[in-house]
């Protein structure tokens, strides 16, 4: 038997899994996506996001400090 679809924890995310994630203001995920600072992509003229890719970010960007 296949489990159900919400039973397979999805690695895209969006734009509110993302800003509670990172526990930032949707309105700031918005303008750093939109400048290109952390990785996102658009499905129509929503935003959304790859888990991977954001955890490897935020490894990223704790190797800047």
């Amino acid at each position: 038997m296949m489990p159900a679809d919400d039973a397979i924890p999805s690695r895209i995310m969006t734009t509110a899994e993302v800003a509670r994630y990172l526990r930032i203001d949707r309105s700031t995920l918005y303008k750093m996506v939109g400048k290109g600072q952390i990785p996102g992509f658009k499905v129509g003229s929503d935003y959304r996001f790859d888990r991977d890719e954001i955890d490897r970010w935020i490894i990223d960007q704790q190797g800047k400090r």
